[in-house]
């Protein structure tokens, strides 16, 4: 019998499966496709500081007069053909960034970040519409923390040992879509559709704290649902379809060409 007679013959045979391997897991995140979203854009919303010299003396300023600074960025995650993407924002074409933003010296933590998120990407019209809107956001588990020890641009995943008083926290958090969601952004902004296959190990391109990404989603199991709600995969889920590759996709915001590519028409998001 020839050697590829032999394999296929073996690959018929059900796997041997082994014992239950789930202990101190957390719940199962069920994620939704990108096609049942809807994206758009909203005025302009330019960013406060020219430089970066003039935003870590704002920090400075910050600091002095309130303590140190409160930000808090969400992780959003859905799916495309069964493969995690988180969205994102991009700027200039070049700096990327998570969802959210500092919070007021006055704002309690999770009213005050969902208010951020409201700027960032509620429909005109709604973000600033009351407490309805403000609570559709469902904010799950801190997945990560980032301390500023100074005031200058290098953020760590820990306090440095001499640092008794850091300057920020940035808290990442989990953000669990619901089925259905209409999402705008900023024009001067796009939104991204970033697969964790392009984050992973790319600090090259997006910075150790976006490129940690697929590290703090591990630790979760995800069933992905299809456009009528039923679950059609699992961790560690199924091929995808013959050549399909993850890659980034324009959502909203970029150009006409970048739309096209992306399979976008314009005024409807994703098709």
């Amino acid at each position: 019998m020839s050697t590829i007679t032999a394999t296929a013959l073996q690959t018929s045979y059900p796997p041997v499966l082994p014992k239950s391997f789930n202990g101190n897991q957390p719940k199962t995140i069920r994620l939704f496709p990108l096609s049942n979203y809807t994206f758009g854009t909203k005025e302009t919303q330019p960013e406060e500081d020219p430089s970066v010299l003039a935003r870590l003396q704002r920090l400075q300023e910050h600091y002095e007069a309130h303590g140190m600074r409160r930000t808090c960025e969400g992780i959003l995650v859905c799916h495309e053909h069964n493969h995690p993407h988180i969205l994102m924002l991009q700027i200039a074409n070049a700096f990327f960034k998570l969802p959210g933003d500092y919070l007021k010296p006055v704002d309690d933590e999770i009213s005050g970040f969902k208010e951020r998120l409201n700027e960032r990407l509620a429909p005109v019209g709604t973000q600033f519409s009351g407490e309805a809107a403000n609570d559709d956001w469902e904010i799950a588990d801190t997945l990560a923390q980032w301390w500023r020890p100074n005031f200058e641009t290098f953020m760590y995943p820990f306090i440095p040992a001499h640092v008794s008083r850091p300057k920020e926290c940035k808290k990442l958090y989990f953000i669990q879509l619901p089925r259905q969601k209409v999402l705008s952004v900023p024009k001067n902004m796009k939104l991204l559709a970033v697969p964790l296959f392009e984050l992973y190990d790319n600090t090259a391109r997006y910075g150790p704290q976006l490129s940690a990404i697929p590290h703090l989603l591990s630790r979760y199991n995800f069933e992905f649902v299809d456009e009528k709600g039923e679950v059609v995969a699992e961790t560690p889920g199924r091929e995808p379809p013959e050549g399909y590759v993850p890659k980034t996709r324009v959502l909203a915001g970029g150009t006409d060409e970048e739309m096209k590519e992306s399979g976008i028409e314009e005024g409807n998001g994703i098709q």
